[in-house]
């Protein structure tokens, strides 16, 4: 094989059902409930009140998450069908019409206009394929890989669960300091940053150290107001 032989090499997933909801599911769950949890400790130093606020906030935000995706991406879904189902008349109607808006679209990415024209000739010859060629240069959709909005709301759900989990486990196993829970968060910060590396194009260090950060912020910021509003006597 000479130097100059083309090599394979795969793509990571950017389209994924899946991914999207569940890194930023497992991040909001994990920054919100961590601030919430220390929000409520700045206030009280009621440890039952502390865990019912962490299991109210857990069930709060993963319903919301999982039905806010659901909604979000059933609409987006829809919309590309209905887009896909105009496509599909339009070729029904004006078949030589939109066999030449194929050819166009060809040229227009650096085609011959006599190779384009075969090539659209050839491909509207097939009523399936020419409806996914005109989906995809047109909607920038694949009509057979939509999402699913049952797998972003199923996604979203379990992950935030599981990053509202963690900071409140330490009150479930009897612990009373915030300082465990905080501790705990923390490293589960970093590490979910330096884990989304891994589908991205920042350093794990980077990843991680921005993920912990705004984190911090966000349970400081909280924990102020609430120890301001717990020593206020409200």
């Amino acid at each position: 094989m000479s130097e100059g032989a083309e090599q394979h090499h795969q793509h990571r997933d950017v389209t994924g059902g899946w991914l999207r909801p569940s890194v930023f599911g497992a991040m909001d769950g994990l920054v919100s409930n961590f601030a919430l949890i220390a929000g409520v400790a700045g206030g009280t130093d009621n440890t039952k009140v502390i865990a019912l606020a962490g299991i109210a906030g857990l069930a709060a935000g993963a319903f919301s998450m999982a039905g806010g995706e659901y909604v979000s991406v059933a609409s987006q879904r829809e919309l590309a069908l209905a887009e896909i189902a105009v496509e599909r008349r339009e070729l029904e109607r004006h078949p030589e019409a939109e066999q030449e808006e194929l050819a166009q679209v060809f040229v227009s990415r650096g085609v011959t206009p006599e190779l384009a024209a075969e090539v659209a000739r050839q491909i509207s010859a097939n009523p399936a394929e020419a409806l996914e060629v005109h989906a995809q240069s047109e909607l920038g959709v694949d009509p057979h890989d939509l999402p699913s909005p049952k797998v972003a709301a199923g996604s979203s759900f379990l992950s935030f669960g599981v990053g509202a989990f963690l900071p409140l486990l330490p009150y479930l196993v009897g612990v009373t300091s915030l300082w465990v829970s905080a501790i705990l968060s923390c490293l589960a910060l970093f590490g979910a940053g330096a884990l989304v590396s891994r589908v991205t194009a920042r350093s794990w260090l980077y990843s991680g150290l921005r993920q912990l950060i705004v984190g911090v912020v966000a349970a400081g910021l909280t924990f102020g107001l609430g120890n301001l509003i717990g020593g206020s006597g409200l």
